[in-house]
Order: C-alpha cells, then structure tokens, then sequence
C-alpha cells in the first residue's frame, strides 16, 4: 500500500514539473539579444509585440484597452421583427393622417358588431348547457308518468270492460302527435332566439 502511495507523490511530482516547465514556455519573453541590439527602436516595438503576444479577442491593440463592441453588429442586413413594427407604425401613422384630413365621418356600422347581444349568448351558452340537459330530463319524466297514468286508466276501463290480462299503453297516434307537437314548440322557441338576436 505505502509503495503504491509513493509512487502516487512521484508521479504527482514529475507532472507538476512538466506543466511548470509548459508554462514558462507559454509565458517566455523575447531575447534580451535582440532587444539590446535594437537599441532606440524598442520604444516603437512595443505595440508589435502587444499585437505579437497578445490575443486580439478582448483585447483591442489600437485603443490600448479592452474591446467595447462589434465591427459590425450581428444583424446588418437581416429584417427583424422590431423593423417590420417599425414599418407597420409607420404605415398606420401615415394612413392615419390621410384620415384626420379627409375629414370623413366615422362609419358606425363598422364599429358596432352585427349582432349586439353576442356577448351575452356567448356566456349564457355555457350556463345553458346544464338547464338543457335538466329540461330534457324533465320533459322525459313527464312522458313517462303521462304514459304509465294512461296505461293505468287502460287497466282500470280494462277491469271493468273483461279485457284482462292485457298490456295497453299510449295510443301510437297520440304518442306520434305529442313528438310533432314538441318539434313545433322547439322550432318556435329558436325562431324567437334569432328574432332576439
């Protein structure tokens, strides 16, 4: 175990060195040489060797600082959204003047909409759902005791008239007459809805 810990440290050790030496490497300045032998030219040098040695991403070499914008921003050329609102606006106030100066009056019937209670269907629709469904259910109930008081008064005239033993409920006509007749009343009430409307 402790030679597996030594050999660790060293291989630990020797990588460090290596990525030292890396370093100085990247961070090496010219040769003192060539500096010493260019004399009075060193001052005007500096600028070559900022844009020598340093990366031109955040750096800007002509102002000395860092770099504040773009060249050339990223949407030349391009027509975004902001411009077609632009334009539109544009547009509209234009149009709008061509209005104000014709001093035409305003159109009422383009501003109110043709049925003046839409709204209000609108949300009487939903609350009318559950008074739909409500009615139906009654009107059924109706029927039914309409036809089982019938049926029982058949019996009845059945008992007295010795027809026992049989089944007698609504007559087909009537029963017929009495859909006809619900079909009407549903037609006028939407006949008086559009009226309304």
């Amino acid at each position: 175990m402790s030679t597996n810990h030594a050999s660790l440290d060293a291989a630990a050790t020797d990588r460090k060195a290596r990525l030292a030496q890396l370093a100085a490497l990247k961070r090496k300045q010219p040769e003192p040489e060539t500096e010493a032998a260019e004399g009075p030219e060193s001052q005007n040098d500096t600028i070559d060797v900022t844009t020598k040695y340093l990366s031109g991403r955040n750096y800007d070499a002509q102002t000395g600082g860092a770099k504040l914008g773009f060249d050339q921003a990223p949407i030349d050329g391009q027509i975004t959204i902001e411009m077609q609102a632009q334009e539109i606006a544009r547009e509209i106030a234009e149009q709008a003047k061509k209005d104000e100066d014709t001093d035409q009056p305003i159109d009422l019937f383009k501003l109110q909409p043709k049925k003046p209670n839409w709204d209000l269907k609108r949300d009487l629709d939903e609350k009318m759902k559950i008074l739909n469904v409500r009615t139906q259910n009654a009107i059924a109930k109706l029927v039914r005791q309409r036809i089982e008081d019938a049926q029982r008064a058949a019996k009845a005239k059945g008992a007295n008239g010795d027809k026992q033993g049989e089944e007698v409920g609504i007559e087909g006509d009537m029963l017929v007459e009495g859909i006809h007749v619900r079909e009407r009343e549903e037609q006028d009430e939407e006949g008086n809805d559009d009226d309304l409307a």
